[in-house]
């Protein structure tokens, strides 16, 4: 398999987690050829998609520009990655079998413009039965508090799926509405480094502050592989993506 020497140490803790973080999953070189690809879809490919193809924390201001979520739908580049073997057989191993290649999104929380992410499970947003898939976050900047790194909730993957409700955060238009002290108090912060890669279970609970540093950015790529055998109830999902999309044209968002 094209996965990391350290697969057993990696497969335990996200099997006891529902996370693990990789370090130096790709070298510095790859993670630069993937921020430039990035560079120039922004530049040269993103002005002639649809609006919903950018979300902005302000859309009268480019710099703000938090989320590319169909990245790979638009760039071959981004779909070769996806379907590759480096990160089809790591999902394969984490889920126990063949996966599904769902899509790579590309995300920012720009410094001094971001909001922090609500706390959250992948799952509510996949709608799958059973809800089984990993999301891969790949680091293409030093991440730390100052600039929101990820926190998770270990071993929330496996108390099921909690109670959602609307917010008004571009790109999380839900969040866990019990989210308690508790859970505050059991999360774990995950620094990184460019090409560290962190992933996590459909279920596992997840936060990350807003950038609050005075000149840094946090750019991520994120993967999704669903388990092949997961079905999508695609009525409810598309259901859900056109009332989301309304919601955010009527408020400015897009």
């Amino acid at each position: 398999m094209n996965i990391p020497a350290n697969k057993k140490v990696i497969k335990e803790s996200f099997t006891r987690d529902g996370y693990a973080v990789i370090r130096g999953f790709l070298n510095r070189a790859q993670v630069e050829n993937a921020s430039q690809q990035v560079s120039h879809f922004i530049d040269n490919v993103l002005s002639q998609l649809d609006a919903s193809e950018a979300m902005f924390e302000d859309r009268e201001n480019p710099e703000t520009l938090k989320q590319i979520p169909n990245l790979s739908a638009h760039s071959p580049f981004f779909q070769e990655m996806l379907s590759s073997d480096r990160f089809v057989d790591l999902a394969e191993l984490l889920l126990d079998g063949q996966v599904a290649p769902v899509g790579i999104q590309w995300f920012d929380k720009a410094p001094g413009a971001s909001q922090a992410t609500p706390a959250h499970q992948d799952g509510f947003f996949f709608m799958l039965q059973p809800n089984e898939a990993v999301t891969m976050w790949l680091a293409l900047d030093d991440v730390d508090d100052a600039n929101g790194c990820l926190r998770y909730v270990p071993g929330s993957h496996r108390t099921g799926l909690r109670n959602h409700g609307r917010t008004d955060v571009v790109g999380f238009s839900q969040a866990i509405t019990d989210y308690d002290t508790n859970d505050r108090e059991r999360e774990v912060a995950i620094h990184a480094e460019p090409g560290d890669l962190l992933v996590h279970h459909s279920l596992t609970i997840h936060t990350a502050g807003a950038n609050t540093s005075s000149n840094r950015h946090r750019r991520a790529l994120q993967m999704v592989y669903y388990a092949e055998h997961a079905k999508q109830d695609k009525e409810q999902y598309q259901a859900y993506e056109e009332l989301l999309k309304n919601e955010l044209v009527e408020n400015g968002k897009l």
